[in-house]
């Protein structure tokens, strides 16, 4: 029985458990996106561009369990964890596996207006709402991770910020797995910013235990016009995580998006990122970092669409493997014909400290308008040796030395951080991981 099969034969058994435990928004797609995945698949490396770095059929092959009945796993995860990150005030909730953990929320509140919290809460007390946006963004991809997850999601997170309302305080969510057994997990992000509203949004994936997990996420992220959001995506899990990523942002005229996916510690991790401009004067700053080492994989994906004018998007990727490692980096920016006005740059930067790691880089410009400003470029190389040797000559160690370029160079993509106290711990995480030292935060149960 191929990859594909598995999961056809699991809806079909078990579609009526699914529709039970979630809610009529997402069951209204539901079937759709089962079609759907019955007619791609999952994506084939040499049939699909975009997947040319990740086996994702063999990643999906092995039988994982699912709770599609909703069992309830016994975990309290604020006594378990706590994720600190000093002097940065958070608004702290909790995903567990695939279930938005509401038995004890923050006992702030929130801006008039704004919510967050289950996903399938919010389309049981607001359908309209929901129906507006679930699945608008990533219905259109002819993607089948993203059809799987549309097709097996019972529940999931939404962040709703009413149009003018600016939440200052951070909303940061730790998707925690947990289970005894090997499991598959499948989450679904919805964030709504509306026109003049801003949300600041971190979110933390952490193992509880050392089982094998899959865990696919599909983020669905709509700016509205004159708005901000600020997505940060921090990975520490382990080496037999699998996690498969995609997120779609849409936006409006004179919006703002900064984008960051940080990953520190994995095992396989395939994130896709498709962000279009809908509206003149906008801009999006996305940027990521991996440090990876052993037989880590790490493929990050992007496609930035200019579909209106005078709008601008920064990207900055920045990889350090080791070891056995393997990083990939494919990046596109499509400026259509009425895009004019275009500014555009990518840059993706890397470096293999050993003879055995790998580094794939595919940067792209596909350009169609003729009043566009718009670069790219590549590097792969190895740890300058005239910048070693200086410092070993004013009696600083091998060892120390890498250490002070590495993290120099990864600190790049971190200087680009707007929170403070978030750029102050991730460049701590940062030195810690290359020391070879667990990251675990302060009071942190699940790392020890």
């Amino acid at each position: 029985m191929n990859s594909e099969e598995q999961y056809i034969r699991l809806y079909e058994q078990a579609r009526e458990m699914i529709f039970r435990h979630s809610s009529d928004v997402q069951n209204a797609v539901r079937d759709a996106a089962f079609e759907t995945f019955k007619s791609l698949g999952f994506p084939q490396r040499k049939l699909v561009e975009r997947y040319k770095y990740t086996d994702i059929p063999s990643l999906f092959a092995p039988d994982y369990g699912l709770n599609l009945n909703r069992l309830d796993i016994p975990v309290n995860p604020y006594d378990a964890f706590k994720c600190d990150v000093p002097n940065l005030s958070t608004l702290l909730y909790f995903v567990v596996n695939d279930l938005f953990y509401d038995r004890s929320l923050p006992k702030v509140e929130l801006p008039e207006g704004m919510f967050v919290g289950s996903l399938r809460q919010m389309a049981t007390e607001r359908p309209e709402l929901v129906k507006r946006y679930y699945a608008t963004l990533s219905g259109g991809d002819a993607d089948g991770v993203t059809a799987l997850n549309t097709m097996l999601a019972q529940d999931g997170l939404m962040v709703y910020v009413p149009r003018g309302v600016r939440s200052e305080r951070t909303v940061q969510v730790i998707n925690i797995l947990r289970s005894d057994v090997d499991l598959m997990v499948n989450r679904r992000v919805l964030v709504v910013v509306e026109d003049g509203a801003a949300a600041k949004l971190l979110f933390c994936d952490h193992t509880a235990d050392d089982r094998a997990f899959l865990a696919t996420q599909v983020t669905e992220a709509v700016v509205g016009v004159g708005s901000r959001l600020d997505l940060y995506c921090l990975e520490e899990t382990h080496a037999k995580n699998v996690r498969v990523s995609n997120v779609y942002v849409s936006q409006e005229k004179d919006s703002v998006v900064n984008h960051h996916v940080i990953t520190l510690h994995n095992g396989i991790t395939r994130n896709k990122l498709d962000l279009t401009f809908n509206g003149e004067g906008a801009e999006c700053f996305c940027n990521g970092c991996v440090i990876a080492d052993k037989a880590q994989q790490v493929d990050n994906n992007t496609l930035i669409d200019h579909r209106a004018g005078h709008c601008t998007s920064h990207e900055l990727y920045k990889y350090v493997l080791g070891e056995q490692a393997t990083g990939a980096f494919a990046g596109r920016v499509l400026v259509r014909q009425d895009a004019q006005k275009t500014d555009s740059e990518m840059r993706n930067q890397n470096l293999c400290t050993t003879k055995q790691a790998r580094m794939y880089t595919q940067p792209m410009l596909e350009i169609y308008a003729d009043d566009v400003k718009c670069s790219h470029g590549s590097t792969v190389g190895q740890l300058n040796d005239a910048a070693l040797f200086y410092m070993r000559q004013r009696g600083i160690s091998e060892q120390e030395a890498r250490l002070l370029l590495e993290s120099a160079f990864i600190n790049e993509v971190i200087d680009q951080i707007t929170l403070e106290p978030l750029r102050d711990r991730l460049r701590y995480l940062v030195e810690k991981r290359f020391r070879g030292e667990l990251s675990k935060c302060e009071g942190c149960k699940l790392c020890r």
